[in-house]
């Protein structure tokens, strides 16, 4: 299982603390191990199940987005902001690369192999999960944090800088796709 999670993140590596980088890949393999869905299936069920059927981008190539669009506005803001709003990057990767790890449980595949939103995750969502299975694993407070407040249950609380990062880089990717204006020509 260790393959297959540093197979499907190679981003990992960019977590610098190993002792964080091998509880972040634990929490992968946890949720694997829990789920119906296997690593392959990651690479072709779509992101979301609220943009209709014909979506296109898969959970992988939105959650990977995500992780690298959040790697680069914590670096920028390190480099522009420096100790007025630090962002420590260790936190904010294994964070981006966790936050919809409870979809995983959240997800099943109906007769045709297509993914639907299953019972346990019509009654617990996947930044609950997500948490849970994230504490299991040993991960800080401050990667909870993020996988649990990365959603729309985290404008309920005051977000961490790492926090808010994950949270906007996670919606720019999705709302257009939900939500985008489009003008026909």
């Amino acid at each position: 299982m260790k393959d297959i999670v540093k197979e499907l993140w190679p981003e990992l590596k960019w977590i610098a603390d190993a002792q964080l980088r091998e509880k972040t890949s634990r929490v992968w393999e946890l949720a694997l191990e829990q789920s119906v869905l296997s690593a392959d299936d990651l690479k072709s069920i779509p992101f979301t199940l609220l943009c209709g059927p014909d979506l296109k981008v898969s959970f992988m190539d939105h959650k990977q987005c995500v992780v690298h669009l959040a790697k680069e506005s914590g670096e920028k803001m390190n480099s522009f902001f420096k100790s007025e709003l630090p962002v420590d990057m260790d936190i904010l990767i294994s964070g981006a690369i966790l936050c919809d790890v409870g979809k995983l449980l959240e997800y099943e595949l109906d007769e045709n192999g297509k993914a639907i939103q299953g019972k346990y995750g019509k009654y617990i969502r996947h930044p609950f999960s997500g948490v849970s299975m994230a504490e299991q694993c040993g991960l800080p407070p401050e990667v909870c944090h993020i996988i649990a407040t990365h959603a729309g249950e985290g404008n309920m609380v005051k977000r961490s800088t790492e926090a808010y990062i994950v949270h906007h880089a996670d919606f720019m990717t999705f709302l257009p796709f939900k939500d985008r204006l489009q003008v026909e020509h």
